[in-house]
């Protein structure tokens, strides 16, 4: 028993400030009979103290206890009413966000049974392996706003999440584990110190939809990105990209791609961006590209086009000054334009063959007109080129030099 003390008393932890649970103890003392508040910076007794340090693992506990419980009430009333909830498979939603947690206990609790846990805004510095493990039917996965400097190695063990928000951390690089996520539909990393992706991203998360790394340190997006044929949505803007992947027309559901902001680095880009026949918004500000490429005037669906803060020269500026339609007309005209630049008759790369004496024709007193047309009384046979003595005969070099040069001796 601690002097001048009846009893210690932990506050019941409230459900929408579950972090009143570690700042304050209730003590009642002999004379007054009245609670008393002691903070956690003053100075505790040894047993108080102790109880203290296992308040983080407690409360992780007992908020999951409490979701569940709440989960629990909801599903039984909402079946008894006939409807049906993402529960009724016996899966849980677990809120952790906004509690300052410094890490996470390893909780004896069934981590199997959750579908969403939300771990945003507190001030985890890691996930510890066999917790991400155990997640096996985790659908949504929240952890923005800490302060992780890496993701788990185990985060490949979740079969079945699809979506991923990373956001507002000290990332470096996504695993490569992250590739057996293969059911991830979002992908969200904004706000973090990433300077490449995955290169194999786009051949193993066929399922993705979204894909928003803004405010990040990317110079190039990995070319199997253009191999994700389910993408909607591409969020790239605030980074350091050189340039964009080519074939980007295989991103056939794409709808918007927002590459603005990469500054004096994006000079450029590629011709197939006016192949994405379902985009319908573009923003490529504030960048350094003076030429949009032809091919966008094909891009019929896109009603949303930004292109300010770029040193333009085609279209000029009084063309982007009016409107999307008019920008979209002048590509398709210059587009049209040079299809139609008249194109030279290709000469016969046979007749060379007999101009140069590639044959070793006698046509030196022939008009021209004989050339052309093969007039050859006199030629080498084949068997005689395929011999040894004639070998490389056909090399580009001798095929377009002077007769002279196949004289054989």
């Amino acid at each position: 028993m601690l002097p001048n003390y009846t009893a210690i008393v932990l506050d019941k932890p409230d459900i929408m400030h579950p972090h009143i649970f570690i700042s304050s103890l209730t003590i009642v003392t002999h004379r007054e009979r009245k609670k008393t508040y002691i903070h956690t910076n003053t100075q505790l007794p040894s047993r108080v103290e102790k109880i203290k340090s296992c308040s983080s693992k407690m409360m992780f506990e007992q908020q999951m206890r409490i979701d569940m419980r709440n989960k629990e009430d909801k599903r039984s009333s909402s079946s008894s009413k006939g409807t049906t909830s993402i529960e009724e498979e016996g899966l849980e939603i677990v809120d952790l966000s906004g509690m300052s947690l410094d890490s996470l206990p390893n909780p004896s609790l069934n981590l199997a049974t959750i579908c969403k846990l939300d771990l945003s805004n507190n001030n985890l510095q890691s996930i510890p392996e066999s917790l991400a493990a155990r997640l096996l039917h985790v659908v949504v996965l929240d952890i923005r706003s800490n302060q992780l400097k890496k993701l788990p190695n185990s985060i490949g063990c979740l079969s079945k999440l699809k979506v991923l928000n990373v956001s507002g951390n000290f990332l470096r690089f996504l695993p490569k584990t992250i590739e057996n996520c293969r059911s991830l539909e979002e992908l969200t990393a904004n706000f973090n110190q990433l300077t490449m992706l995955p290169d194999n991203i786009g051949f193993e998360l066929t399922n993705l939809k979204k894909i928003s790394v803004n405010s990040n340190k990317l110079v190039f997006l990995p070319r199997s990105l253009t191999h994700l044929t389910s993408l909607r949505v591409l969020d790239a803007r605030l980074n350091n990209l050189r340039c964009l992947p080519e074939d980007l027309e295989n991103l056939i559901n794409l709808e918007v791609l927002n590459v603005s902001q990469n500054f004096q680095y994006l000079q450029s880009l590629p011709y197939s961006i006016g192949l994405l026949m379902s985009l319908v918004e573009l923003d490529v500000s504030y960048n350094k590209i003076t030429t949009l490429p032809d091919s966008m005037g094909c891009l019929k669906k896109l009603q949303k086009l930004n292109v300010e803060g770029n040193p333009l020269v085609s279209p000029p500026v009084e063309v982007v000054e009016q409107n999307l339609q008019a920008i979209k007309e002048y590509l398709s005209e210059k587009m049209n334009a040079g299809h139609k630049s008249p194109v030279h008759k290709k000469k016969s790369w046979v007749g060379k063959l007999v101009k140069y004496g590639t044959f070793n024709s006698r046509l030196s007193g022939s008009s021209r007109e004989e050339r052309e047309g093969f007039i050859m009384p006199e030629y080498r046979s084949i068997d005689g080129l395929a011999s040894p003595r004639y070998m490389g005969v056909f090399s580009p070099r001798r095929l377009f030099s002077p007769r002279t040069y196949f004289m054989t001796r």
